[in-house]
């Protein structure tokens, strides 16, 4: 059966009348009668009493009649969601984001694409490192990703340069009064994103130690962010880390200003070919969430 068939046979059966039906369908009333025809034949069954007076459905049509309303909503479903893929509105878009990323922009992008791109799905994941964010996006695991350093093969487009911050334990003899000097950290043990796999906070805060001076005394690598800032509220260290982090509230911690202006830079990160229009609408959401 073809869908102008099914159209054809519906309006036939609710209007039963083959001149009606053949001006709702805009066609030749002939061409109605062919087109019964033939439907008849591929079925192999009648599926109208005819007569000179009047057109009724047969048992058989009766029951083919459900099917064709059925069948033509779901034609037009799929016509609908084809037309929602091909603008960006429907799709499943998955997203990465590092960990400093996680506690701010994640959950605006989450309540924003809900509340406009209802018929997108989207796979959210935090707490990630860079070098794992470029792999899934070269793999396909990720649609976006949003990390803080440049890589090549990839599409990149800023979104925030954010200052640093120090994170210290409370009652720390800095934490209180005015911003903190770099060098006033030295001696003191560093809690710090990994070196393996590399992230880009590791070299960030080494390198901004390295311009006040000095190296920090021991390092305690930890994956997460979260985990980062828990142990410097367990007392193993200090810590640097962009000012977003500060939406993430934890006893026992506070976060104090540098007087250096140290800052990083954070970048929407998507392949530079084949993205879909869904994953181009999230990425404007992104973008919006960030800079907004």
């Amino acid at each position: 059966m073809e869908l102008r068939q099914v159209r054809s046979f519906l309006a036939l059966a609710e209007e039963c009348h083959f001149g009606r039906a053949a001006a709702r369908l805009h066609v030749a009333q002939p061409a109605l009668s062919q087109q019964i025809k033939q439907l008849e034949r591929e079925l192999g069954t009648t599926l109208f009493h005819r007569s000179t007076r009047q057109v009724e459905l047969t048992e058989a049509g009766r029951h083919l009649t459900g099917y064709a309303r059925a069948l033509l909503a779901e034609a037009e479903r799929a016509r609908a969601h084809m037309a929602e893929l091909a603008t960006g509105r429907a799709g499943r878009v998955s997203v990465g984001f590092i960990g400093t990323a996680t506690y701010d922009v994640l959950p605006h992008v989450a309540r924003t694409v809900r509340a406009r791109l209802p018929n997108i799905a989207l796979d959210l994941r935090g707490e990630l490192l860079t070098p794992d964010l470029v792999d899934g996006l070269r793999t396909g695991a990720y649609d976006l990703a949003v990390f803080r350093s440049g890589t090549e093969g990839l599409h990149l487009t800023p979104l925030r340069s954010e200052r640093l911050v120090a994170v210290l334990p409370a009652g720390h003899p800095l934490a209180s009064g005015r911003p903190v000097a770099l060098g006033d950290l030295a001696g003191e043990p560093f809690v710090i994103h990994p070196a393996q796999p590399r992230s880009a906070m590791y070299d960030r805060v080494l390198s901004a130690c390295d311009r006040a001076g000095f190296r920090p005394s021991s390092l305690v690598e930890v994956g997460e962010t979260a985990t980062l800032v828990v142990f410097v509220a367990a007392g193993h260290g200090v810590a640097l880390v962009p000012q977003s982090v500060q939406s993430l509230r934890l006893d026992g911690v506070t976060y104090m200003p540098l007087a250096e202006a140290e800052s990083v830079d954070l970048v929407l990160a998507r392949r530079e070919r084949r993205n879909s229009p869904a994953t181009e609408q999230v990425a404007s959401v992104i973008e919006e969430c960030v800079r907004g």
